[in-house]
């Protein structure tokens, strides 16, 4: 498929974002809204026989934290709406699997870094046969992480889009593991839903 962007300069990017963002099944708001509820259920959830609570017992590394964001996203809207949304089952699938469309699918990153998300060194390469495609929706979700003073962690910002695979830039070093996105690709091609005020 043909990236939607393709022969728009830089400036022309927002306007297709909210275009394909006007296109898509889930309204910003309840989007939103998910995310929230997600952060807030991993703190409200006991674990283990003794009940412990994280933010309380267990201060999960962020890593941990980005893993509970994958699961829980869209394990709320498959509640939501049983028919429509599920989770990944297979390598070819986006994290949350729109089953009508599969265009509509949507990718998951995460990061603790306040405004910026990131992806491995895979996602500055070609898709390889049988795995999920690197262009579409995408979900970015950045938060806070557990400090000494800081037990109750919050989501910093949330934003919404459609990235091209060719939009993410792998580091030069041969042994660098991480992709990043140029500002202008950040600012154009992801809308902003949410920041902690």
């Amino acid at each position: 498929m043909p990236s939607p962007y393709q022969g728009k300069a830089p400036t022309q990017w927002p306007a297709v974002t909210q275009e394909l963002i006007k296109d898509h099944p889930l309204q910003l708001s309840e989007l939103r809204e998910v995310v929230l509820e997600a952060w807030d259920s991993i703190f409200a959830s006991k674990m283990g026989t003794k009940g412990f609570h994280i933010g309380t017992d267990i201060l999960p590394k962020p890593q941990i934290m980005g893993f509970l964001l994958h699961e829980l996203i869209p394990l709320e809207l498959a509640s939501r709406y049983p028919n429509e949304w599920r989770g990944e089952e297979s390598a070819s699938d986006k994290d949350i699997v729109y089953v009508p469309n599969a265009s509509y699918s949507i990718e998951v990153k995460t990061s603790s870094d306040p405004k910026h998300i990131f992806g491995n060194r895979s996602y500055a390469q070609a898709t390889t046969k049988g795995k999920k495609a690197k262009s579409g929706y995408y979900l970015a979700i950045n938060f806070e992480k557990f400090a000494a003073l800081r037990r109750d962690p919050k989501i910093l910002l949330i934003r919404f889009g459609w990235l091209d695979s060719d939009d993410w830039v792998g580091q030069r070093a041969a042994t660098g593991q991480q992709a990043r996105l140029p500002p202008e690709v950040e600012q154009g091609k992801l809308f902003e839903l949410y920041r902690k005020s």
